[in-house]
């Protein structure tokens, strides 16, 4: 069974975290790229749980887009990790397939809040 976002977030904060710390070993790029994913791939969960204690529905829809795009930019530093052969393997798919599942599961959250409005 899948968990709430908040929850699902965290534990995608923590598998780019357990990533990261790999990519920090290798010299040169490896660790500017994945100093680039840490910081989008934690804001995501960060910024989920700032929409948690929305004061407004618009509150609540601007820090889910925020958490949305953080979220696309997280699969792309993971898209070129892959596309550079920095990183491969079963663990980067796995999260790849989180990310895309993650935006996909915020763009109907934010797409639901924003016809409430209307």
């Amino acid at each position: 069974m899948k968990s709430d976002i908040p929850q699902r977030t965290f534990e995608f904060a923590r598998e780019i975290i357990a990533l990261c710390i790999d990519l920090e070993k290798q010299p040169g790029v490896s660790r500017i790229i994945g100093r680039q994913l840490l910081r989008s791939g934690t804001s995501v969960g960060a910024n989920i749980e700032e929409g948690q204690a929305s004061q407004s529905d618009a509150d609540f829809i601007n820090k889910y887009s925020i958490a949305c795009k953080e979220a696309r930019e997280t699969r792309y530093w993971l898209r070129l990790l892959s596309a550079s052969a920095i990183a491969r393997g079963e663990t980067l798919d796995r999260i790849e397939t989180e990310c895309n599942e993650i935006i996909a599961i915020l763009t109907s959250i934010i797409k639901k809040m924003r016809a409430k409005l209307k």
